[in-house]
């Protein structure tokens, strides 16, 4: 195994304890994660490992994704003794995340109090190619000395969920059953409400010049541990190999026998070998990479921030399973439960719309298969049609907790799950995004038109006509800023539900007109009348926008140029918004201050319906107040400013969002990757710098711009079944195709062409 070049590395050179790093440094499939903790797993270390749509709730007070028992523990005895990294002299470290190749590297060179020298050298993955399978490779040399080596393996069943915040600490699975089957270790579990089950099986084997070496092997049952352990009568100067596989297979699966199915796998891939598991996951790698990658030359900080966004983008997908999505957080850690929000339809999607289409369909799958339950959540709060929970696990029911902690961490009541409505908007939107990038018609016809008209029913049931005004409102709402909460017609959601409602209507003529078979078939199954259509025309031709059009200002809900106003000046070492003196952060309320981008949001959102003017308008407005509490934020800012030509703060903004975790500029990037920002990255760079913007009759235009010291952009898109290859300079742009389906009409810095 040889790292990639310096471009694609992720280093830390210290030993200690970093919930940064185990977030940073997490691997996952798609279907399995795992924290990037130490082999060892030092007491300061959070353990995570999770499966992909494995929720439980016990004694939390929400929903979450569970904390599953740890199986990559490993732990190297001398003599008997526990070789402790943290009681010897660290004579050389390093961990390196290799993006290319989706490995853990470690190597740590250690001096023991009796002046014994050890090496172990190695890596760790969670194959890309066999979801299922985690991989462990490590070298150990006894540099000065001979002795008996213990190789320690362990599963460790004692991990729970927020394991140091006692008031939410939960253990969500109960012990099944703990085996020696003679070639390994298995322990199982059940998830005490779901009832999910999860077996973890475990091979390790120690090899000198590819022999099997243990003169002794022994298993213990620990209570909350199981551990298989093999002696080696280690030599002074020889390279010894630590092999350990690890299959986990849950319930999920529909497998009948969990350890007969957890063996078997183990079997087979023990019989394939480490080098040939090895092999089909960087090739795996390859391909994902190969359409996915993007070159940013002359800004090596840029370029490598860039990769590592990437990287945890495209390990998080399963295009396989239709039944779960991408958390806030990822597979990375237990930030927000694990549940999914908007990120995923507005921030993450587009990525996989145009890299990976298969992955994109399979979460918008995740969203019509919960429809039942979106459709149970409308009607249980009084409206029609469906309407999306804010925090969604596996079941579609709303997940949102009713407490959380402000700033200064007094409780709060949490309103999102109650009247953060947008959400529903934004899932339609998205099946919109997808068909038009792919004209994927038959996902159309057979889900997502009924995804589109049953939010569009929502829309319509819980706008409510002012009569005296004469118009359609949608109050007591939060906006995507949640520093403002119980207000009335926000702008962004108002007119996303004005989309919604046209949308409805426009797509029910389409498949009237061209698909009479399916209309007639959806309208039968979700009894839909005549008039509701043009019901959805009126409604939506009077929903109220607060726009101010003698300033070109849209308001961002109504009465919000009556608080109090602060304008941001300073900024953190990380170029973060600092809070304007006089700010109290317990009533964020009375203040124009706002989280993230909102109006923004919305201009970004649907900008060939706003004049360059506007834009930039309501940009310079609200970026001076916008605190950017939000690491969804930074991303939408950097992009518009591109498109409004304020391109210094663009290019910031781009720099914060790129750096989230890196540089863990929100301050919880131990909680989980913000997995959001990372699409937001992408979409900055692409949509923004890249100047990718899709105009009326689906014509792809190109306007880019690219910061001073960038020399040039490469990225690649899918865009109707067409692989495109652009490479951007300040002079030129190239547009190549590697797959071709059709003619693409393109529109490049305003010169009309076909390819």
């Amino acid at each position: 195994m040889k790292l990639s070049e310096r471009e694609w590395l992720i280093e830390q050179d210290k030993l200690e304890a970093s919930g940064k790093f185990e977030t940073c440094f997490a691997l996952t499939n798609g279907y399995i994660g795992i924290r990037g903790i130490n082999e060892e797993v030092f007491c300061e270390e959070t353990p995570g490992t999770y499966i992909a749509g494995v929720f439980d709730k016990s004694t939390a007070q929400v929903t979450e994704l569970v904390n599953l028992p740890n199986p990559i523990g490993l732990r190297i005895y001398i003599n008997r003794e526990f070789l402790n990294p943290l009681k010897c002299e660290i004579l050389e470290f390093k961990r390196v995340l290799d993006l290319k190749q989706g490995i853990l590297y470690r190597k740590l060179r250690l001096k023991d109090v009796k002046g014994r020298i050890t090496t172990i050298e190695g890596f760790r993955f969670v194959s890309m190619n066999n979801k299922n399978l985690i991989v462990q490779k490590y070298d150990v040399v006894c540099e000065n000395y001979s002795a008996v080596l213990n190789v320690e393996s362990f599963i460790d069943a004692t991990t729970m969920n927020s394991k140091d915040v006692p008031n939410d600490r939960v253990k969500h699975y109960d012990i099944d059953e703990k085996e020696d089957f003679a070639t390994g270790i298995y322990l199982g579990v059940t998830t005490k409400d779901r009832k999910y089950k999860v077996g973890i099986a475990s091979s390790t084997e120690v090899l000198l010049d590819g022999q099997g070496c243990s003169f002794n092997r022994f298993t213990k049952d620990l209570g909350g541990i199981i551990t298989e352990n093999l002696e080696v009568e280690a030599k002074e100067g020889n390279r010894y190999e630590i092999e350990k596989l690890s299959v986990l297979v849950s319930s999920r699966e529909k497998t009948n026998n969990i350890f007969e199915s957890s063996k078997n796998k183990l079997k087979e891939f023990r019989e394939k070998g480490v080098q040939k598991l090895f092999s089909e996951h960087i090739e795996e790698y390859k391909r994902l990479w190969d359409v996915a990658n993007i070159d940013i030359v002359g800004d090596e900080v840029a370029n490598k921030s860039v990769k590592f966004n990437i990287f945890h983008l495209i390990s998080m997908a399963n295009p396989e399973d239709e039944h779960v999505s991408l958390g806030a957080k990822g597979l990375h850690g237990e930030g927000y439960k694990g549940h999914v929000f908007w990120d995923t339809e507005i921030f993450m999607l587009p990525f996989y719309i145009y890299t990976n289409p298969a992955a994109a369909k399979a979460m918008l799958m995740y969203r019509y298969n919960l429809l039942d339950a979106a459709r149970e959540n409308a009607r249980k709060n009084g409206y029609k049609g469906a309407q999306f929970p804010w925090e969604s696990a596996d079941t579609g029911e709303e997940e949102t907790p009713k407490w959380g902690y402000d700033y200064l961490g007094n409780p709060v009541r949490i309103w999102t799950g109650d009247i953060e409505y947008h959400i529903s908007a934004d899932i339609a939107y998205a099946v919109m995004n997808y068909v038009r990038a792919t004209d994927d018609i038959d996902f159309l016809l057979n889900y997502g038109s009924e995804i589109i008209i049953e939010t569009a029913r929502f829309w319509a049931s819980i706008c409510k006509y002012n009569k005296e005004k004469g118009r359609y409102e949608i109050n007591d709402v939060i906006g995507p800023d949640e520093f403002h909460e119980h207000c009335n017609n926000n702008a962004y959601t108002n007119y996303l539900a004005k989309w919604n409602l046209l949308k409805a209507s426009e797509l029910c003529n389409l498949l009237l007109e061209k698909y009479p078979k399916y209309f007639e078939k959806l309208s039968k199954k979700i009894n839909l009348s005549d008039e509701e259509p043009f019901v959805w025309q009126e409604i939506a031709s009077k929903i109220y926008i607060p726009y101010h059009s003698d300033k070109k200002l849209i308001e961002q809900f109504e009465g919000y140029f009556n608080l109090k106003d602060f304008v941001i000046k300073e900024y953190d070492q990380n170029n973060m918004p600092v809070w304007p003196e006089g700010v109290e952060l317990d009533k964020l309320n009375n203040y124009q201050l706002i989280k993230q981008a909102d109006v923004v949001m919305l201009l970004y959102l649907f900008g060939e319906e706003f004049d360059d003017q506007t834009k930039k308008i309501n940009y310079d407005y609200y970026e001076k107040r916008t605190m950017h509490k939000s690491s969804l934020s930074p991303s939408i800012y950097a992009l518009m400013g591109v498109r409004v030509g304020e391109t210094n703060r663009a290019y910031i903004n781009f720099m914060r969002t790129a750096l989230t975790d890196l540089e863990d500029n929100q301050g919880n990037t131990h909680l989980g990757i913000h997995a959001a920002s990372l699409g937001g990255t992408w979409q900055a760079l692409v949509f923004g710098f890249g100047g990718i913007s899709i105009e009326k009759d689906d014509v792809l235009s190109v306007n880019p711009w690219l910061p001073e010291k960038w020399e040039s952009l490469k990225f690649s898109i899918w865009w109707k079944g067409n692989l495109l290859d652009f490479k951007i300079t300040k002079d030129n742009v190239e547009v190549k195709k590697r797959v071709e389906k059709g003619n693409v009409k393109l529109k490049i810095k305003g010169q009309e062409a076909i390819i």
